[in-house]
């Protein structure tokens, strides 16, 4: 098989994260680099480079999405992938799904030089567009990938400056039409995906490694409350149809839904709220609100997710105001394929790693990679959980580790 001792370079690991993170439109420790702009583009190439450096068979399909392949000795075999996303929200940090792509690039750069040769070819690819930055929805490079998302539909998404996906994919570059993006369903045997935690866990139980059983998938629930506008000092309090005030209690409502008992693995958030017209002075007449939740459970994720609708249809007839409610999106949870589980706990157990078997209550573009693919994930601690914020931190020990763990499961399935 392969060598315990496998030689991995954490150090170079993380000065090319380092670099990476120089590709942004603010200024460091933040970083900011959303889908197919200068800083993406700059990035892709930087990345690009690299896999051309180890001599790896690098290829883009029509959204972006960036591959490099180890050739196999049995070229026509379906592909072991690995993998994650490059791009960043605003004011972000430097961690959160480059590990998985610059790590896989390093597993991969690892076995090369142990002068190990799978049988099925080793991919390690950029997905384009995890976050939903730019259009609204994430992980739009694996919806189409797996089939999830409709290639017209999304050509037709629509930026803040109203440029459609479809042009941005001209303007960018990009070649080929969006509907030979999907792949079929023998292209991967398995697929692996390395990423920081982005919670405490494995902080807290000291643990190196973890290994993913399962990923909470996402309902995205958009809410519109109309009132009544009018200047702040003359519509007296008893005459009022603000709809800041409906809004309010409905992302209270939401966080009581979401703490109802049974609901264990359950999150809830209402992270966007735009207000007009937005003055000091008058009185707030559309409120928009936007509503994430989400669990490993879709029967009690839908449970939720209906008590919030239901809550926010009772709070507008009482303050008599209008409510729009449009589901952006309700994604099935993704169950870790349990041969790659165990190839990765006896990955850990060759390397001498404890491990921590985990849920991920965040998404990644595995969750849809789980539709045409065998999937599961691999943690490493990120500082007290941080993630998606300038201060994120994942230490070289710690990336290493987690390479290590990713080499050694890419042998094993890469010999199946």
């Amino acid at each position: 098989m392969i060598d315990s001792k496998i030689a991995v370079d954490a150090d170079r690991t993380y000065r090319e994260l380092d670099e990476l993170a120089q590709f942004s439109d603010v200024p460091a420790p933040a970083v900011t680099r959303i889908v197919f702009s200068s800083a993406d583009r700059a990035a892709r190439q930087y990345l690009t480079n690299l896999f051309e450096q180890a001599e790896l068979e690098v290829r883009s399909d029509p959204v972006g999405n960036l591959f490099a392949r180890l050739i196999g000795s049995e070229p026509d075999l379906p592909v072991v992938g690995t993998g994650s996303h490059c791009d960043a929200i605003p004011h972000s940090g430097r961690y959160d799904g480059t590990v998985g792509v610059l790590g896989g690039l390093e597993a991969i750069r690892s076995l090369q030089a142990s002068g190990f040769r799978p049988k099925r070819s080793i991919e390690v690819m950029m997905f384009t567009s995890e976050e939903p930055t730019r259009y609204g929805i994430g992980c739009l490079g694996s919806r189409l990938m797996s089939g999830k998302l409709d290639p017209i539909k999304a050509a037709s998404f629509k930026d803040n400056a109203g440029v459609t996906l479809e042009q941005t994919l001209v303007d960018f570059g990009c070649q080929g039409s969006l509907d030979q993006v999907r792949l079929p369903s023998d292209y991967y045997s398995a697929f692996v995906e390395l990423h920081i935690e982005q919670g405490p866990l494995l902080e807290q139980h000291a643990l190196p490694i973890g290994v993913v059983h399962a990923i909470a998938a996402p309902a995205a629930l958009r809410c519109s409350f109309t009132g009544v506008g009018g200047h702040a000092g003359a519509v007296l309090m008893a005459g009022r149809k603000d709809a800041l005030l409906g809004a309010s209690e409905l992302a209270l409502a939401v966080e009581r839904a979401a703490l109802e008992p049974g609901n264990q693995d359950t999150v809830a958030t209402t992270g966007y709220c735009k207000v007009h017209p937005c003055a000091v002075n008058s009185i707030p007449s559309l409120v928009e609100l936007e509503i994430d939740i989400r669990d490993i459970d879709g029967e009690r994720r839908n449970r939720v997710l209906a008590s919030v609708q239901n809550a926010a249809q009772a709070i507008a007839d009482r303050r008599e105001l209008t409510l729009s409610c449009e589901l952006i999106n309700a994604d099935p949870p993704a169950k870790s394929d349990a041969k790659i589980v165990a190839a990765i706990q006896e990955s850990c157990k060759t390397l001498g790693l404890p491990h921590l078997d985990m849920i991920s209550r965040a998404y990644h573009d595995s969750l849809f990679m789980a539709m045409i693919a065998p999937v599961a994930m691999i943690f490493i601690p990120c500082h007290k959980g941080y993630s998606h914020r300038p201060d994120e931190f994942s230490s070289v020990d710690a990336i290493g580790k987690g390479v290590e763990v990713l080499a050694q499961s890419l042998a094993k399935l890469s010999m199946n």
